[in-house]
């Protein structure tokens, strides 16, 4: 007679929570364990950052929306958003010129440090020595630019070396750093003529990555030195095009050195910029507000202007 109260077996093994909870546990407590170790090994970055980068910011937040002369802290009084306004009040000189001159200044040094660097790099590309070539063009990088500056200045002055070349080519003096048409425009060129040695590296490795193959193939297609350049070089190097432009841009936005050194700022406005406003507003005028929103300000600007490089590359990548 068959038992049929005997337990029916499946052929599976049975379950026991007993013994898989312990190694649950355990792989829990080792996971733990881990993410302890890690974050003590990232202790000192994570503090670096916080004392160097989270608390100046939040203190300039809140010096944005505060009045205070940079003295006590206890003098800190909220004023909302006034500095704000204040620097789009009319008859505020912060929009036109200092912040139109930001744009132009940035702009001016973005188009001729990339045409410039693009021809050079262009040209050490099909020559001799390469080395040396991005050697000598890179030295303005590793000069200081209080020297770059001076040195211009003075090349600048009405007998200087610059006026010198123009009167021996029968031309009249001109008035580089006194004229407020020419002071911005002079200055410019002294900032991209300093930074064209750090585009040309970049744009020389990005041609050197740039397969022989397609070349050789362009030859064989009977294409001319400016079909190939302008159908495949340049397409080639966007990704470094890009690196250059956006970086070169951040730089010019953010020139403060340079404008000092030159021309404080002169004549009159001409040559202002917001990272100079910002400075005086803070050391020379003690109006640590203004500048804080002025900063904030700046900080809009860089970060739109970099998102609109970005999405004019990105699209015209997608339209080839």
């Amino acid at each position: 007679m068959v038992n049929t109260l005997a337990p029916e077996t499946t052929g599976q093994p049975a379950h026991t929570p007993a013994a898989t909870e312990p190694a649950v546990d355990g792989r829990s407590r080792s996971r733990r364990r881990q993410a302890t170790v890690a974050y003590l090994f990232l202790a000192p970055t994570l503090l670096f950052f916080a004392v160097f980068l989270i608390l100046p910011l939040g203190f300039a937040l809140l010096l944005s929306t505060s009045r205070w002369a940079g003295f006590d802290l206890g003098d800190i009084d909220p004023v909302g958003l006034d500095n704000f306004t204040g620097l789009f009040a009319a008859g505020s000189t912060f929009l036109t010129p200092i912040l139109t001159n930001t744009l132009l200044f940035a702009l001016g040094t973005v188009t001729l440090a990339l045409a410039g660097s693009l021809l050079v790099a262009t040209c050490i590309d099909k020559l001799r020595l390469q080395g040396l070539w991005r050697t000598l063009y890179f030295l303005p990088i590793v000069t200081t630019v209080v020297a770059v500056g001076n040195v211009w200045k003075y090349m600048y002055e009405p007998g200087g070396l610059v006026n010198g070349v123009l009167n021996a080519l029968g031309l009249g003096s001109v008035a580089f750093l006194q004229d407020p048409d020419t002071a911005l425009p002079s200055v410019v060129v002294v900032q991209a003529w300093a930074s064209v040695g750090s585009a040309i590296l970049v744009l020389t490795a990005g041609l050197k990555s740039v397969p022989e193959s397609y070349y050789e193939a362009a030859a064989l297609d009977g294409a001319g030195p400016v079909t190939v350049w302008w159908k495949i070089t340049l397409p080639l190097l966007r990704p470094s095009l890009l690196f250059v432009c956006v970086t070169q841009f951040l730089t010019g936005l953010q020139s403060f050195a340079l404008i000092i050194v030159m021309t404080k700022g002169g004549p009159g406005d001409a040559t202002n910029v917001a990272a100079l406003e910002m400075y005086r507003q803070a050391f020379s005028y003690g109006d640590w507000g203004t500048a804080s929103a002025a900063a904030f300000v700046l900080f809009v600007v860089v970060l739109a202007v970099t998102l609109v490089q970005l999405w004019i590359f990105r699209r015209k990548g997608e339209d080839t």
